[in-house]
């Protein structure tokens, strides 16, 4: 199967008066994994529709291998889409199910047999075939709404937030699954969802959304460790938001109620991961390489692989992840703390 890449060029789409996608300029690369993240109403799912055929923009193009597909049908344009819903026919059994596209588009019975049981073997239902979605789990029936959409031989897969119907531990199985399949297929896969670690663990790249607006395009990694503005900084992952000045003869970000942070770019804002920063009891031991603030405990979650603090130091409230150690008593509400921001770790941020 050929791998095709999926461009959007200042694409925006609009209801009345109200403008649901802004300007979107992106492309997705031949073959690539790609999640598009944002809260509801961010314009994640519409983008997502409106690649399937179901939304038409009011301006821009729509690329596929290079060709403008916006005057295209739907179902003319072999693009597979894999519901939330999964939408799955309950009076037809799971291979039933899954041959439905091949019949409509009238191949030969020995066709569909083939292509049929290809996608059940492929997702691990070949056992299944004879039962009825109401006998499945449903990660079973996740699997069969993969596979009717994959027997058709889609160009583009198209996933809207398919997991979020399963539990946590079946939702973390499933989504190294989707994956593994993806790879072992090669076929461009658009992936929308609200949960950032979903996000995560699945995308080669990811797209973040807010209110119709294309915030950052670029890894995982690359959104975590270097977002370009607030939303993302606070939507992927938990942010410390710090505002001050910057001192250009110093170049150090002069942080109100905290003190100076060496900075070398100008900001108007730092973002500070909570993971980064340390805490420990008034009195232990520190390290040169932080910077270290007296705080006072306000909240403690436990949270199994770390300890979530809230303290506060120089009228801020910071939040801090603790790495736990069953070896290492959890600090009091109340204790007298110190905290240590490593500089390396803090980032500018407009406000």
């Amino acid at each position: 199967m050929k791998k095709v890449a999926v461009e959007c060029i200042r694409i925006a789409l609009s209801y009345g008066r109200n403008e649901v996608l802004k300007d979107i300029t992106l492309r997705i690369e031949p073959g690539e994994f790609f999640a598009l993240l944002g809260p509801s109403g961010s314009g994640k799912s519409t983008l997502l529709r409106l690649i399937a055929g179901f939304n038409r923009h009011s301006r821009g193009q729509l690329l596929v291998d290079g060709r403008d597909i916006t005057a295209v049908a739907p179902h003319a344009r072999n693009i597979g889409m894999v519901f939330q819903s999964y939408a799955l026919w309950p009076h037809l059994t799971v291979h039933d199910n899954v041959a439905f596209g091949l019949v409509e588009r009238r191949l030969s019975n020995d066709e569909i047999r083939r292509r049929t049981a290809g996608a059940l073997e492929l997702v691990g239902l070949t056992q299944f075939a004879r039962r009825r979605p109401n006998q499945l789990s449903g990660g079973q029936q996740q699997r069969v709404a993969l596979a009717r959409t994959i027997v058709i031989e889609p160009q583009v897969l198209l996933l809207d937030e398919p997991l979020s119907n399963l539990d946590k531990k079946l939702r973390e199985e499933m989504r190294q699954e989707l994956l593994s399949l993806q790879r072992k297929l090669g076929i461009t896969t658009i992936f929308v969802t609200h949960d950032q670690e979903e996000a995560m663990t699945t995308a080669d790249r990811m797209a973040v959304l807010d209110q119709g607006v294309l915030q950052q395009v670029g890894a995982p990694a690359e959104l975590f460790d270097n977002p370009v503005n607030r939303f993302v900084a606070e939507f992927v992952g938990t942010t410390n938001f710090l505002t001050g000045r910057y001192d250009r003869a110093r170049r150090s970000f002069e942080i109100d109620g905290l003190g100076a942070i060496p900075l070398a770019s100008e900001a108007t804002a730092v973002s500070v991961r909570p993971h980064t920063l340390a805490v420990v009891a008034r009195g232990s031991a520190t390290d040169g390489r932080r910077i270290w603030l007296d705080a006072e405990v306000h909240r403690r979650e436990f949270l199994g692989e770390f300890t979530r603090y809230s303290v506060r130091a120089g009228g801020r409230t910071l939040t801090v992840d603790a790495p736990h150690l069953a070896s290492e008593p959890l600090l009091a509400v109340g204790a007298q703390v110190r905290v240590g921001i490593d500089p390396a770790e803090v980032r500018a941020l407009p406000n």
